[in-house]
């Protein structure tokens, strides 16, 4: 019986494998822990990839090859919440490589799906009672792709 209720499951076209091994390299504690391929009856090509089940430091989730029916959006976003800049750094690096970058700490992966690398520090300063403090952090995002550290520090304690 699995100890997750509830596991987030992902529509690839065809590079669920390739994906389920990306991500696994770049979050510690993580691996594949199932594949299940296709069989002669399909509808995929015999033998390759149907589900890829995978870890991501705990956190299960289930890739399917289901063809170019479905694409990620920016509805659905995973959002990795970070202690420090180097965290914020190594993991936009890793993530948008063969992406894009977007705004706010939002990019897209290689595969198209949407991840938002934050520093754990950002609700505390955007949760500040003091409208002109949390003001000037939210102005200060805004003008940001990847998210500073130093910078939405400096924004907030500006007089």
């Amino acid at each position: 019986m699995p100890s997750q209720k509830i596991t987030p499951f992902l529509w690839f076209d065809h590079q669920a494998e390739e994906a389920a091994a990306f991500y696994t390299s770049i979050f510690p504690d993580s691996k594949v822990l199932k594949v299940v391929r296709y069989g002669e009856a399909g509808p995929g090509p015999a033998g390759s990839a149907m589900t890829v089940e995978f870890q991501l430091q705990g956190q299960v989730f289930v890739a399917l090859n289901g063809g170019p029916h479905f694409k990620f959006t920016e509805a659905i976003s995973f959002v990795v919440n970070c202690q420090t800049q180097e965290e914020v750094d190594v993991y936009w690096e890793k993530l948008a490589a063969g992406g894009s970058e977007v705004q706010c700490g939002w990019l897209k992966d290689k595969f198209g799906l949407s991840w938002q690398i934050v520093p754990t520090l950002l609700p505390e300063l955007l949760n500040d009672p003091d409208p002109e403090k949390s003001g000037r952090v939210m102005k200060a995002l805004l003008t940001m792709k990847k998210l500073d550290i130093r910078a939405l520090k400096q924004a907030y304690d500006q007089s």
